[in-house]
């Protein structure tokens, strides 16, 4: 049976500890004087797992925290914060 993780938290905790595993494998690749390309390609399924996991965050704050922001008013702080995000994306 495979894991389902019940809430947002727990998923995104999940998602985390895979990744862990897989770096780890990168450092162990890495140790053991592997190929560089084998390296390389597992180091960019880390890379592609941490933007999900990012992706998850991002999805989750919209539909909390600025829609709670702009319910109260406060629409101009979240647009600010978000925007601050998307500019160190670059």
């Amino acid at each position: 049976m495979t894991y389902r993780p019940r809430n947002y938290k727990e998923r995104i905790i999940h998602r985390l500890k895979i990744v862990q595993g897989h770096l780890k494998k990168v450092i162990s690749m890495i140790e053991d004087d592997e190929y560089c390309i084998d390296v390389l390609h597992q180091s960019l399924a880390v890379q592609s797992s941490l933007k999900e996991i990012d992706n998850l965050i991002l999805q989750n704050h919209l539909q909390t925290c600025v829609v709670d922001d702009i319910k109260s008013g406060n629409k101009k702080k979240s647009i600010d914060e978000i925007m601050k995000v998307f500019k160190k994306i670059k």
